[in-house]
């Protein structure tokens, strides 16, 4: 009998090279764009293929540590969106912009 692909688990390193490829959009994301919501999405996206990576070793070890540390991860990322949100509104309503390269100084 051929086996299925729910027999078939998925290699590990499959979760490495999708998080690889993720981490490095991120990164990319961060180092070119000038806009703040776009660096923002960026620091999301690398912080998901860490996430993604702890999944997968959770499972390549048969662990449920690495998901509850995901858990823990997309408590911090929710908490870092609300503030960066916040931080955002706040900067285009003094500056009217959110290109960063335009936030030369902090103060009013």
């Amino acid at each position: 009998m051929a086996p299925t692909p729910a027999d078939m688990p998925i290699p590990v390193d499959w979760y490495l090279y999708l998080s690889a490829a993720l981490f490095m959009t991120g990164v990319v994301g961060v180092l070119t764009r000038r806009n703040l919501f776009i660096i923002l999405f960026s620091i999301e996206l690398m912080m998901n293929a860490v996430n993604l990576n702890l999944v997968g070793f959770s499972r390549f070890h048969e662990n449920l540590t690495g998901q509850n540390f995901v858990l823990f991860t997309m408590v911090v990322a929710a908490a870092e969106a609300a503030v960066g949100l916040a931080i955002a509104t706040a900067l285009f309503r003094n500056r009217q912009t959110l290109m960063v390269d335009l936030f030369d100084r902090m103060k009013g």
